[in-house]
């Protein structure tokens, strides 16, 4: 009988002690957290979003697309090639006194090899890092990075 009493008087005493614990920090949603802004330091981002198309029409491709697609049609139009796509130099073999440059702005590239002379063996891609040298495991042919980006853009994480 005072087993049972004695449960009967804790069980609520229990729910009331956890109903009114409090954690000690603040819970709120993320949707009203200030938002933290930079201050201005540098130019805006470029607006990588098309206008879109008036109802009713079809719209263009440079109405439509967004992001790196809109990037690349915006550097089209304006007759600069956003991403460097050109051929590495082929006239000659690398060589550890005379690399071959890869420009580059990020700290390390993907390069595809074809040989010396130009398509003597089949693509071997391989990644380029900065202040390292690459080799060609078919040719043998040597690559440096030409690196020309900001130094420390990785680290902003």
């Amino acid at each position: 009988m005072l087993a049972s009493a004695f449960r009967a008087v804790a069980r609520p005493a229990v729910s009331a002690a956890r109903s009114s614990f409090r954690p000690a920090t603040a819970v709120r949603s993320f949707s009203v957290t200030p938002r933290a802004q930079s201050g201005g330091h540098g130019p805006p981002p470029p607006q990588l979003y098309g206008t879109g198309a008036q109802p009713g029409t079809v719209p263009t491709d440079i109405e439509q697309a967004t992001g790196l697609e809109r990037l690349q049609l915006l550097g089209e139009l304006e007759g600069v090639s956003v991403f460097d796509d050109q051929p590495l130099d082929a006239s000659r073999l690398g060589t550890k006194a005379d690399p071959i440059k890869v420009l580059a702005y990020d700290t390390e590239r993907l390069v595809g090899c074809t040989g010396f002379p130009a398509d003597s063996h089949d693509v071997l891609w391989f990644t380029l890092k900065k202040d390292k040298l690459g080799r060609c495991t078919e040719c043998g042919s040597v690559y440096t990075l030409d690196f020309q980006g900001e130094e420390h853009a990785d680290h902003h994480h």
